[in-house]
């Protein structure tokens, strides 16, 4: 994904959260990916859990997209996205998988700052800003 890619998924994951979070309280946007030019998928998570019925009423909240855009909306799962420093918090000590502007990294959390991550591998640990993150997601334990 090039750059100009990234920061319209950026912005339009900024937009779609203040619609979505706006009229559905509670509703989190944790992640939106371009899947496609003219697609793409927002994962989003409620205290009360993420059913059918949630994300069709997100779906009736983002008609204003669908003209311009295939729209699905899922739950987290098990690879759950991660994005701001409360998504790090919540799994510290547990693995995540990253991809930068730069590469690639997996490791557990060990420190979630105001402005960086820090995952440790077997070299050690390494910090990453959340600016240069594309994608952050929980790695599942179990497989």
């Amino acid at each position: 994904m090039g750059r100009a890619q990234q920061q319209k998924e950026k912005e339009l994951q900024r937009d779609v959260a203040r619609l979505v979070q706006g009229a559905l309280p509670g509703v989190e946007v944790l992640a939106l990916e371009l899947t496609g030019k003219d697609r793409f998928c927002v994962f989003v998570d409620h205290p009360q859990g993420v059913d059918h019925a949630l994300c069709e009423q997100v779906t009736a909240v983002l008609r204003p997209y669908l003209d311009s855009y295939s729209v699905e909306v899922s739950s987290p799962g098990t690879d759950r996205p991660l994005r701001t420093r409360e998504h790090f918090e919540q799994v510290m000590g547990r693995h995540v998988r990253l991809k930068t502007e730069t590469g690639k990294a997996r490791g557990a959390v060990v420190a979630a700052g105001e402005r960086s991550v820090q995952v440790a591998n077997g070299d050690g640990p390494v910090e990453f800003s959340y600016e240069e993150i594309v994608r952050a997601n929980l790695i599942d334990e179990g497989m």
